[in-house]
């Protein structure tokens, strides 16, 4: 069970749990490093004049990937035919004059050091997942149960109990996890007065990867609820806080599908808690919250 820290919203989390979400997180740098690599790789190509960018959606692609290596091998022309793949938008000849460049020794091993890397960063990133899983094995159930969240797969869901545990005691209300997780508005006014509504910076973590989760969540047609909802948002607040209020409303029904053992229907969401009528904290904890409403607390005689 979790421990909770009121004054700071620290959580100290078992330890099988904090050794899933080390994995997690670990994961996570190694997507950055390999998104780096990937940057590198197209600048090598783009300062040579060949642009795979314009004619491919992703560079890095099977297609692609061989002109690369072809173009590796050797600088002189060569016919790129025979190297493409069905249902490439691009003709042959565009694809061909997009080739139409020339790459130094330089930068040519410059790209064969970041394709080496590629490589292995992936293959790190495959033993890694494979440990995620072995460590995320005792919370199978309850991660059955968030793969049914419209968004979420094996990994995603693991990723996230990782987060935020399997035990939703440790959170008053779903508005409590929304709000540490980041996903909640400021409470900044003055005299009536809101002087912005922008989220919290907490959730450094769980925050990406519940906006990942809702970019894919709106594309699918099996879920219209989601999909209506963001387009409601979309049309009077702009993606970004759309996306943002479908990552709460995601995160809303996770809280009920972890509490209640139940998988995700499309009312989940929509619960609102209410919050307790009688709530008991310490005389610290209660100094703590007249500090940050602005005051001064002094010790009585």
């Amino acid at each position: 069970m979790f421990k909770h820290d009121l004054l700071n919203g620290s959580f100290i989390p078992p330890a099988d749990i904090r050794q899933l979400r080390d994995l997690v997180r670990y994961h996570t740098k190694l997507t950055a490093y390999t998104t780096g690599e990937k940057n590198r790789a197209q600048n090598c190509l783009t300062v040579s004049n060949i642009k795979l960018d314009d004619v491919f959606s992703n560079v890095f692609g099977k297609a692609a990937s061989a002109i690369t290596e072809r173009l590796l091998e050797s600088n002189e022309p060569f016919d790129v035919k025979p190297y493409l793949t069905k249902g490439l938008k691009a003709s042959p000849e565009e694809i061909q004059a997009a080739v139409d460049g020339a790459m130094c020794a330089n930068q040519a091993e410059k790209l064969r050091i970041i394709r080496s890397h590629m490589k292995s960063l992936e293959l790190c990133k495959l033993n890694l997942e494979s440990e995620i899983l072995s460590v995320g094995e005792k919370y199978l159930p309850q991660a059955t149960f968030v793969m049914t969240v419209p968004g979420f797969q094996s990994f995603s869901a693991f990723a996230l109990i990782g987060e935020i545990g399997v035990d939703m005691s440790v959170f008053e209300t779903s508005r409590h996890l929304c709000s540490w997780a980041g996903l909640a508005p400021q409470n900044d006014q003055s005299a009536g007065k809101k002087k912005t509504t922008r989220i919290s910076r907490a959730g450094v973590y769980i925050k990406p990867l519940l906006v990942q989760c809702a970019l894919a969540a709106i594309k699918s047609n099996k879920h219209p609820e989601v999909k209506k909802r963001y387009q409601a948002l979309k049309k009077r607040r702009g993606h970004k806080k759309a996306i943002i209020a479908i990552a709460r409303m995601l995160l809303t029904a996770i809280y009920n599908i972890l509490k209640k053992n139940e998988p995700y229907n499309a009312e989940l969401y929509r619960q609102s808690d209410k919050p307790p009528v009688q709530c008991e904290v310490t005389v610290e904890q209660a100094i703590f919250i007249l500090q940050r409403q602005g005051y001064l607390v002094t010790a009585s005689a």
